[in-house]
């Protein structure tokens, strides 16, 4: 094989207790669109070139112990939107963090981190 292999993209696949619900959450306190909704079985929502996928768990510690991370353009703005909604995780306030991002994180309502970030200069 003369090609390197390369990754392209990736999807967050998340543990819901709701997919309906999930995906409320997802449209109305964060923008995406809805795109599949199984309840009980597979959901997926997006917003520009993001998708994230859920997929029904019975089990509510294990949505507590999973997140993901999404890339964003505009942080501050986002930040100000979930901050107005009471979302922001209490331990991850906007901050620049040692690694050259800017970033902060939400909790799902089943548990899930979603932690956004932004290169600090934007």
């Amino acid at each position: 094989m003369s090609e390197s292999v390369q990754f392209v993209d990736a999807t967050p696949v998340l543990a819901s207790l709701n997919i309906l619900r999930s995906i409320d959450f997802f449209v109305s306190a964060l923008g995406f669109t809805a795109v599949y909704a199984a309840q009980g079985e597979y959901g997926i929502v997006r917003n520009g070139a993001v998708s994230i996928h859920f997929w029904a768990c019975a089990d509510a510690s294990i949505p507590k112990a999973t997140g993901c991370r999404l890339q964003v353009r505009a942080i501050a703005q986002l930040y100000q939107r979930c901050s107005s909604l009471g979302i922001v995780h209490p331990n991850a306030p906007l901050a620049v963090k040692p690694w050259g991002n800017s970033e902060f994180a939400i909790l799902d309502p089943d548990g899930n981190l979603v932690t956004f970030y932004e290169a600090a200069d934007g």
